[in-house]
């Protein structure tokens, strides 16, 4: 039987087809099929690709690859942390694979960590098959796991948070009310004075879209906000934004030095994060910068 989301070709290789648009998408080789089930909420595919290594995509999109998450990883808490410079509590938001929780785990200032899912099964098949991601982070006494809905979540929740990271999928199925202005109010509304809101904002060439209605409900919400590009080989379509929006302008604009002498007393090593791809990483190109609005 051949798995959601996959197809083989004329000579019997199985593929998984990624669709990003209707218009739009993109095949890894399936040289070996770990796991293809559903969940109660998503279905989940795992297999290993001879460029990427192993894959996880859930409900047909690509959500994480052994070859490059650090990338993501590294500049989704990174940037945020060295930016407030005294983060003390974080929200994550999705995040089942446990990367982000353990690169934000590096900062000893960090006492905190709450970990926001809507499936528990994403953790525990995470924690089994792709150890290599969390690196221990579940277990860490600073970490709390709530299986919750994200958005019922922070409506009714009441601790604030230094920095809330938006780790979730593409604007699709139950990631998709992460994505609206009144789900971006109520992370606003949980901040903490001088807090950091990071969200995953999509692939900006194929889905500019999203890039824009974040911008508009970043503008009508926060003092300040902005959008920073990376690159991950494994999400294909082009650079992927991530939305950077807070109350305090030193957090966007940290004056000279600030960012290079933090990263020099965090003392740690990384294999995509450094202070001047940190600087750089606002500078957009024109196509983007045109969909922002200031």
């Amino acid at each position: 039987m051949i798995p959601r989301y996959c197809f083989k070709d004329d000579e019997g290789q199985l593929w998984f087809k990624e669709s990003l648009t209707p218009s739009v998408g993109n095949s890894l080789r399936v040289d070996n099929l770990v796991y293809a089930d559903d969940s109660d909420l998503q279905h989940i595919l795992l297999f290993d690709n001879d460029t990427h290594g192993r894959v996880l995509a859930i409900d047909g999109l690509v959500q994480v690859s052994l070859s490059d998450e650090f990338v993501y990883h590294e500049m989704v808490t990174h940037v945020p942390l060295l930016a407030h410079g005294a983060v003390k509590s974080v929200l994550v938001v999705g995040g089942g694979d446990g990367g982000a929780m353990r690169e934000i785990l590096r900062h000893p200032g960090v006492e905190r960590v709450v970990l926001a899912e809507i499936d528990g099964e994403v953790i525990d098949f995470s924690r089994k098959w792709l150890p290599e991601v969390s690196k221990g982070s579940f277990d860490d006494a600073r970490v709390e796991i709530k299986i919750v809905d994200g958005v019922d979540y922070m409506k009714t929740g009441e601790e604030n948070f230094d920095l809330i990271i938006i780790d979730s999928s593409d604007p699709v199925g139950p990631s998709a009310v992460l994505f609206t202005r009144e789900f971006y109010q109520s992370c606003h509304d949980r901040l903490a004075e001088g807090g950091i809101l990071v969200t995953q904002s999509g692939l900006a060439a194929i889905h500019s879209d999203v890039v824009e209605d974040t911008s508009k409900s970043f503008k009508a919400i926060f003092k300040h906000h902005g959008f920073y590009g990376i690159t991950v080989p494994t999400f294909s379509g082009g650079e992927m934004t991530l939305g950077f929006a807070t109350d305090r302008e030193a957090n966007i604009a940290p004056a000279a030095g600030v960012i290079e002498d933090r990263f020099e007393a965090l003392n740690i090593d990384t294999q995509y994060y450094t202070p001047a791809v940190h600087r750089g990483s606002f500078a957009l190109p024109r196509y983007l910068d045109r969909l922002i609005q200031r």
